[in-house]
């Protein structure tokens, strides 16, 4: 008796995805993966330093501080400032494995995207051999990066991006091989991407995971000798509510009452004497409650600290300065906002009616795509990372990984038609863990789009990719358009391992990454080294994709 299994049935958006050549998922990160589980609804910090940075507010009408407070906003104090004037940047990262190479972003072998693969090397990543791209055809420059024409990113991408936002940008691709349906790959650049100097205005990093990264991969432990900063670590924020719960509930404009509060509490708990770091007696500067500890307090066989001992000193001082800095910070987001709503995206015209629509931020990654968006484009924080799950999408079907991956394009088209809208460059990185490769079964289901289905879990078929936005015209390659695609692929559709320091290794991946983002501004070029004192990918040449935009 002949016994038909049953054909493979794609997967709707939403649904877990659950392999019978995987454990069951436990860990946050398969859930994740398989689309069990959106973004936690809440904002993760400590929680002295939330109280002390709870009462501020959106762009108010702002009250100008008293002269001994203001002060201590300067560089060489507190360095409170608007942002820090860099470009924005966003990271998506797509849990589970997600196919962005070949069927997406078009790789090609040594030399550039347009130096094309086999067709059997096509086959690997997903697509026919009447729809392999090349001279015929198949082939997408309205992002100006590469890409297949009938790439599903793509599509989800220009379904939110009008002809203005895509003439506006440029992208280059990574290829680069990433270890399969795991969070523990140090993929994530937010560390490095707030050392080059990215800082908000209320925050430094958000991210959508309650993670030290942010998000579903890891951060580097030692970017080029730069470590992880604790006092850096994202909030988590998923959703406007997240957003608007940074700041007062107050009204149009900030409270006199309430600023002149914070401010007699930063003279009180350490007064306003300048800091220097580094002086005989640095700690002289701070009066108050922040004074050494009383003498009758003093544990037995622990010696206090005296100003004879400078290393003590130091260390006293810059937890002092710390301290005293979170109170500035709170007084400052007090005096200087008072409308929460200026933080929430449900209530921007720019966002609301152009982009999503109002029932839309039920979708819990359309809620916080837009949130994230709205505090990092404005400036509100640095950099953020949106996670968005079941990207572990090899059902032996197309139509599964067409349609999340088609929505994950709609997350990436908003953000670059918003930034269009309020006139902003934007940098945005696409990541995932891992990659997988198709079968030569192609789903002829309309979502499946008469493609190859997607069978198996492989890292070697990973690539990562970023866009760049700028206001002021398409970014222009700094090599002409071989310098889009950092590494390669070969012939027969697998990374090559040596085509580039982060081909093989995720941490120099992640330092590519940080130092095209650094390049993008005039003022840091040459600065790499600097700031990342033991970076390991040695001469950078040929390593950087465009030119400077601002």
């Amino acid at each position: 008796m002949l016994i038909r299994k049953p054909p493979p049935r794609p997967h709707a958006p939403g649904e877990p995805l659950l392999h019978q050549s995987h454990k069951r998922p436990v860990t946050r990160r398969e859930l994740l993966a398989a689309g069990l589980r959106s973004a936690p609804a809440v904002v993760m910090a400590p929680a002295w330093l939330a109280a002390l940075l709870k009462p501020g507010a959106a762009r108010a009408q702002q009250i100008p501080l008293d002269s001994d407070i203001q002060a201590l906003l300067a560089p060489n104090q507190c360095n409170v400032t608007q942002g820090a004037g860099l470009i924005p940047f966003i990271c998506f990262d797509l849990a589970g494995g997600a196919n962005l190479a070949g069927s997406e972003v078009i790789v090609g072998v040594q030399g550039g995207q347009a130096n094309f693969l086999s067709t059997a090397g096509y086959g690997k990543l997903g697509v026919p051999g009447n729809m392999v791209p090349g001279a015929g055809g198949f082939v997408s420059n309205a992002l100006g990066l590469l890409w297949h024409s009938d790439g599903a990113i793509l599509r989800g991408i220009l379904s939110k991006a009008s002809a203005a936002t895509a003439a506006g940008t440029n992208g280059a691709v990574f290829p680069a091989l990433s270890e399969n349906d795991t969070g523990i790959n140090p993929h994530n650049p937010m560390y490095g991407i707030a050392t080059v100097g990215a800082k908000g205005s209320l925050l430094a990093l958000v991210g959508t995971e309650p993670t030290i990264s942010g998000g579903n991969s890891a951060a580097p432990p030692n970017l080029g000798g730069v470590m992880i900063d604790p006092s850096l670590q994202p909030s988590v924020i998923d959703q406007p509510s997240d957003a608007t719960g940074l700041v007062g509930s107050g009204g149009a404009s900030a409270d006199p009452l309430s600023v002149a509060v914070l401010e007699s509490e930063v003279r009180m708990s350490s007064g306003t004497g300048l800091y220097t770091a580094g002086g005989s007696d640095p700690a002289a500067a701070f009066t108050g409650a922040l004074t050494e500890p009383n003498s009758s307090t003093q544990t037995p066989g622990v010696q206090l600290y005296t100003s004879a001992d400078p290393n003590q000193a130091a260390d006293d001082a810059q937890l002092k300065n710390q301290v005293r800095c979170n109170y500035v910070k709170a007084a400052n987001n007090t005096a200087a906002f008072g409308n929460p709503a200026d933080l929430d995206p449900t209530q921007d015209p720019n966002i609301v009616g152009p982009i999503f629509n109002a029932s839309d931020f039920s979708d819990s990654d359309i809620a916080k795509t837009a949130t994230v968006m709205k505090l990092v484009l404005n400036g509100f924080a640095g950099a953020g990372t949106i996670t968005l799950g079941g990207f572990d999408y090899h059902d032996n079907t197309r139509a599964t990984g067409e349609t999340r991956n088609f929505k994950a394009g709609q997350m990436i088209g908003a953000v670059l038609e918003y930034a269009q809208r309020i006139r902003k460059p934007v940098m945005i990185y696409v990541l995932s863990d891992g990659s997988l490769t198709s079968s030569s079964m192609v789903d002829t289901t309309p979502a499946g789009r008469d493609k190859l289905a997607w069978q198996g879990d492989s890292s070697a078929q990973a690539a990562t990719f970023f866009l760049v936005y700028s206001p002021n015209g398409r970014p222009q390659p700094l090599n002409g358009a071989a310098s889009q695609q950092i590494g390669c692929f070969s012939s027969d559709g697998s990374v090559v391992s040596t085509s580039s320091p982060g081909a093989n290794s995720v941490v120099q991946l992640v330092q590519m990454v940080v130092l095209n983002y650094l390049s993008l501004h005039g003022s840091l070029v040459g600065r790499f080294g600097t700031l990342f004192p033991q970076q390991s990918l040695g001469s950078t040449s040929g390593l950087v994709a465009f030119a400077p935009v601002v």
